[in-house]
């Protein structure tokens, strides 16, 4: 440890030249006046760590354009086309893939439906094509990071999923290691609810004590600490979808019995709605089965939408259960923002509102006067955004001290300094 720590120290001239480039990139300086006044260098330092930062490739000098007589100052950009980021979200029906340039914005993503059951093996290898075909149609652009999303705890520092009930077989699989050795490119691996707590973070542009509640196929929650993920010690904060909320001995995949997942996930919804259709349960939703429809969380939600009464019922159920949950994490945690998404989440405003009234009915007043709940943005490339957030907050953040001087990150340079990231983060 003290050798690491002894690695990231850097010299004051590197250390300000970092500085200066972390606020172009941000844009909250644009020009070599800003950076003086942001940063309380004098001119001649400010106008060397800038040539330097030129020189190692990340900054671009453009002449400025004055609308009155006089020469206006040079404005500054980040060069964002130098490097590329991607992002591999995995579902437990899904794979999502997307390519960005360095500044998060999405160039190319794709989809593919998939089942993560089928193990570590042919779902990286899924995967792993899919990146393949989405780097092709960028530009010949260095990758310089990699983001993966799974849905279970993961050992951040390691990027080694943990006894996560919705991936049998990938306990302690080295998904990090995969993916640098086939990119050669630095990758982080997190809980793919953490990818969307980061997201709403970016949206907001500030610091948040966020709750990120999904409720999809299977169930959990994203912390976010005055702007930082919470992890826990193994990976596993806000895993709510194992705490046990009815005292009935309904079977969880965890291998308990009663869990919040168990009676409240998409998979629990999905259950109870072919029990009740095959026990002769009428409805719009019955209507849809018969006409082909497969049985799915979302065709429950689009029907509780249009009001159908057994859709309605098992969502009002689920939300009031997840309501229940959230509120002893409100009372614990006491965030601003909860944010609610998820495939079960989509069914209107009857999700959310009940919800609402169950966070609002048993948290207590003071935890709840500034609390603010809401749905999340309904759009499949969110986690892909969340990704790339990601990448570049461990980029350009927790390791840029480590290859700054090299121009471009490294899976070696990057490596080096996870066990002092994962004591920050």
């Amino acid at each position: 440890m003290v050798d690491l720590l002894a690695d990231v120290v850097v010299s004051d001239e590197s250390s300000s030249a970092i500085r200066i480039v972390k606020l172009v990139r941000s844009g909250a300086a644009t020009t070599r006046p800003e950076l003086g006044r942001l940063t309380g260098l004098g001119r001649s330092v400010v106008a060397q760590r800038v040539d330097r930062a030129i020189e190692l490739g990340f900054l671009e000098e453009l002449e400025g354009v004055s609308a009155t007589a006089g020469r206006a100052p040079r404005r500054l950009r980040f060069r964002s086309e130098r490097g590329l980021l991607v992002t591999c979200a995995l579902g437990a029906l899904h794979i999502h893939v997307g390519v960005a340039s360095l500044d998060g914005d999405v160039l190319a993503h794709d989809h593919r439906e998939w089942d993560i059951t089928r193990g570590p093996e042919l779902t990286l290898a899924a995967a792993f094509e899919m990146i393949a075909g989405l780097l092709e149609q960028v530009d010949d652009v260095p990758l310089w990071a990699i983001a993966v999303g799974v849905p279970g705890p993961v050992r951040f520092a390691t990027g080694r999923p943990v006894s996560s009930p919705m991936m049998p077989g990938w306990n302690g699989y080295d998904i990090r290691g995969r993916f640098e050795e086939r990119f050669d490119a630095p990758t982080w691996v997190d809980k793919d609810v953490n990818l969307l707590a980061v997201r709403e973070r970016a949206r907001e542009r500030k610091p948040l004590d966020l709750i990120y509640c999904k409720i999809g196929t299977g169930l959990g929650a994203g912390l976010l600490s005055e702007g930082k993920v919470h992890r826990g010690a193994g990976g596993a904060a806000g895993d709510i979808g194992h705490v046990r909320v009815v005292d009935e001995d309904i079977p969880c995949r965890c291998g308990k019995t009663g869990c919040l997942e168990a009676v409240a996930s998409g998979w629990a919804i999905v259950r109870d709605a072919r029990r009740a259709v095959d026990d002769g349960a009428e409805g719009l939703l019955v209507d849809r089965l018969a006409d082909g429809a497969e049985l799915s969380p979302e065709l429950v939600a689009i029907a509780a939408d249009d009001g159908d009464a057994l859709a309605l019922s098992l969502m009002q159920r689920s939300a009031r259960l997840v309501g229940g949950s959230i509120a002893t994490l409100v009372n614990v945690f006491n965030p601003s923002v909860i944010v609610i998404g998820g495939v079960v989440a989509g069914a209107g405003q009857v999700f959310l509102a009940e919800v609402r009234r169950r966070v609002y009915e048993l948290s207590l007043p003071v935890a709840t006067q500034d609390l603010t709940i809401i749905r999340s943005a309904d759009d499949p490339r969110e986690p892909l955004r969340g990704g790339m957030e990601l990448a570049r907050e461990q980029l350009f953040g927790a390791t840029f001290a480590r290859w700054f001087l090299d121009g471009a990150p490294s899976v070696a340079r990057c490596t080096a300094s996870r066990i002092v990231e994962a004591s920050e983060y």
